[in-house]
């Protein structure tokens, strides 16, 4: 995969793990069965990386009337915590999917999977080996060199038995005994090397407590776990192909052993996630927030999917976006704007409109009465004429953007400067007269006189042809608060790596990418409706872009926005390198 093609990857024309079910379908291979599963390790916060996978595992079996089972893979006592799992379920429900009956635990499985070791170890398909890491790594050979076989491999039926069941009693050291199966340390593919299967891990267990002081490998555990819940298709990233011998070689010989009916669970592959902008690493995220470069795992710039909800991304978005970019066996790299595109498109269309003026600069309506105010008639979405209209007060004292006021217009500029006209959207067409400055020259306030029979909606607005047409906020009615206005968290498109053309080293650190500008905290005046806006409400912001009212620093009454994405995507034109 080349990290240098950043260009969005087409969805492809067929989805090929659809092909394989269709296939089982018409054989009857499953008797009309789809059963998937999402099965994250409760040790972190999920990702968009995990989007994709939730999205496909879940649409699956949706697509096929199917079950998708949530099962949590904690295998690893050390780093699972119950607060990723409260995360997890939160963040599949939230994506919009249900998995009804079908939540399970790996650890539900440990008196299973001792049971299915013992069987191997009567089989003679595994034992206990008592070299050290060290020595096990040394005998393990290469991918050019074979293997060398542990001079504990041969031990017998009953000492093996004896030997684990002693490793369950807790009598041995951390890393002084291991269990592993019994296959080929002479075999090509290194994972079929006499695999490790159950260690020892001193380690209480987020559910299980102190009941065990020995836990399954991964690879052992999981294909265990997709066999007992009778899973048809197990789909995972492409960094699992290599272990899919193993997953076969393993249900193969239980089956054998009477513990699991046949046809087996099949494992697919696909590809993960590779989006431009962003790290998915584990390790960098944990960095990132260990660091302080965020503001927590839910810091809107990351990644993470609690993340992607502070800042405003939908559900709806995700789900688009995976539908759009596909599935395929092959790498390639996604775009980030695919992603904010998909965000932009459904808040196009679900998002209400409203005003909020984000850099605020005074007009002054000279003759205007004082102390007077009407209402102006804004649509809630112009594209939902059934949504209705809301009332916009307007007074003698507006504000506006003060890029909206230029004292010496350069050409092709149609706001506001002395002597042009302009229409206030909704409300009236105004004549700008002059301005005020402070002791140092800046621009304090824009004066302009307003036309009283202009007033949108009424039959003089056609009288007056004007080119410019700028959003307000009353000043007397308006009321200012806290918007963030959040960019992509890193510029260049892929953190830490070198782009061709660019003389930068291979191995700079990721973090030298991070994007100064990925943050902004405002003071911005807001039209009155917006003081109602709940937690977690989406808006348009007229001219600026989508807006969320955040879902954790928002109060009754006073809302604080984020945004979410802006109304087009001109990222890559503004922060383009040369």
């Amino acid at each position: 995969m080349n990290p240098n093609d950043t260009k969005a990857a087409p969805a492809p024309a067929t989805n090929f793990v659809r092909n394989i079910i269709d296939e089982d379908m018409r054989s009857g291979k499953w008797a009309g069965r789809v059963e998937t599963r999402f099965p994250p390790e409760p040790n972190g916060y999920l990702h968009y990386g995990h989007a994709k996978s939730i999205c496909l595992n879940f649409g699956i079996a949706e697509a096929y009337d199917g079950a998708c089972h949530l099962r949590f893979d904690d295998t690893n006592p050390e780093k699972e915590e119950q607060e990723y799992v409260d995360s997890i379920i939160e963040a599949v429900q939230w994506l919009g999917f249900k998995w009804g009956e079908h939540l399970y635990f790996a650890s539900d499985y440990f008196d299973i999977m001792y049971a299915c070791a013992e069987s191997l170890i009567k089989a003679g398909k595994a034992y206990v080996d008592s070299q050290s890491a060290d020595e096990m790594r040394a005998n393990r050979g290469t991918l050019t060199k074979p293997g060398t076989n542990s001079p504990w491999r041969d031990r017998s039926v009953a000492e093996n038995l004896d030997l684990f069941s002693r490793m369950r009693a807790g009598e041995f050291a951390e890393g002084s005994q291991i269990l592993r199966a019994k296959i080929d340390m002479a075999s090509p593919n290194i994972n079929l090397r006499d695999p490790a299967i159950y260690r020892i891990r001193k380690a209480t267990h987020h559910r299980t407590g102190d009941n065990w002081c020995i836990y399954p490998m991964y690879t052992f555990a999981h294909p265990i776990e997709d066999a007992i819940e009778s899973v048809t298709h197990s789909i995972c990233t492409l960094e699992f192909a290599d272990q899919r011998p193993f997953y076969d070689w393993l249900l193969d010989a239980l089956a054998t052993a009477g513990h699991f009916p046949r046809p087996l669970p099949q494992q697919i592959e696909f590809a993960r996630l590779n989006l431009t902008y962003v790290v998915l690493s584990k390790r960098k995220l944990i960095q990132l927030v260990d660091e302080g470069h965020v503001d927590g795992w839910d810091d809107p710039r990351l990644p993470t999917l609690v993340g992607a909800r502070r800042r405003g991304f939908t559900p709806e978005g995700f789900r688009l976006f995976a539908e759009r970019i596909g599935v395929s066996k092959g790498d390639a790299w996604i775009d980030m704007s695919v992603l904010e595109e998909c965000m932009r498109e459904h808040l196009n269309d679900s998002a209400p409109r409203r005003v909020a003026v984000l850099d605020p600069l005074r007009l002054e309506l000279s003759n205007y009465p004082a102390g007077q105010s009407e209402q102006c008639h804004a649509p809630n979405h112009p594209l939902k004429p059934e949504l209705g209209k809301r009332e916009m007060p307007f007074s003698r004292e507006l504000w506006i953007e003060r890029e909206d006021f230029m004292e010496e217009p350069v050409k092709g500029f149609h706001r506001l400067y002395p002597g042009n006209m302009v229409r206030l959207r909704y409300g009236y067409v105004v004549k700008c007269t002059g301005c005020e400055k402070d002791a140092d020259g800046n621009v304090v306030k824009v004066l302009a006189e307003y036309m009283p029979d202009s007033k949108s909606g009424t039959p003089g607005a056609d009288n007056y042809k004007v080119k410019g047409n700028l959003h307000w906020v009353s000043a007397a009615h308006g009321y200012p608060t806290e918007v963030r206005i959040y960019d992509r968290l890193f510029a260049h498109p892929h953190p830490g790596q070198r782009r061709e053309g660019d003389a930068e080293d291979l191995e700079r650190n990721f973090l030298d990418d991070i994007n100064p500008d990925s943050k902004q905290v405002i003071t911005a005046w807001l039209e009155p409706a917006l003081r109602g806006a709940h937690p977690e409400d989406h808006f348009q912001f007229e001219r600026h872009g989508y807006f969320v009212a955040d879902r954790r620093d928002s109060a009754d009454g006073a809302p604080v926005f984020n945004r979410t994405v802006t109304l087009k995507d001109s990222w890559a034109k503004a922060n383009k390198k040369g």
